[in-house]
């Protein structure tokens, strides 16, 4: 949906901004040209960018500190937890004295 007719920015754009770091009105301005002209679409894009940032806050608090799995071994001794093969590790050879 367009938020500013005037240069033709839509929520996605906005969302999108807000993203790669835009966390103010001005930031949004500076960015994008929101609010430049007539100025009607301040208070549209004002919601639109609380609304981004309470979801990015919330994403960011929600994702663990290490999502990446193959950085941690279960006890099985295993990457993934899931039985499968740790093929990163090299196998020590056994040596058999008799």
């Amino acid at each position: 949906m367009y938020v500013c007719i005037c240069k033709g920015i839509t929520e996605r754009a906005l969302r999108e901004a807000v993203y790669q770091g835009a966390g103010r009105m001005r930031d949004l301005k500076a960015s994008l040209g929101v609010t430049e002209q007539c100025g009607l679409c301040a208070c549209h894009a004002k919601e639109v960018l609380d609304q981004t940032l309470l979801q990015k806050s919330q994403v960011q608090n929600f994702v663990p500190q290490s999502a990446c799995m193959c950085e941690r071994q279960s006890e099985t001794g295993t990457q993934d937890g899931l039985g499968a093969p740790d093929v990163l590790k090299p196998r020590r050879k056994l040596e058999l004295t008799i």
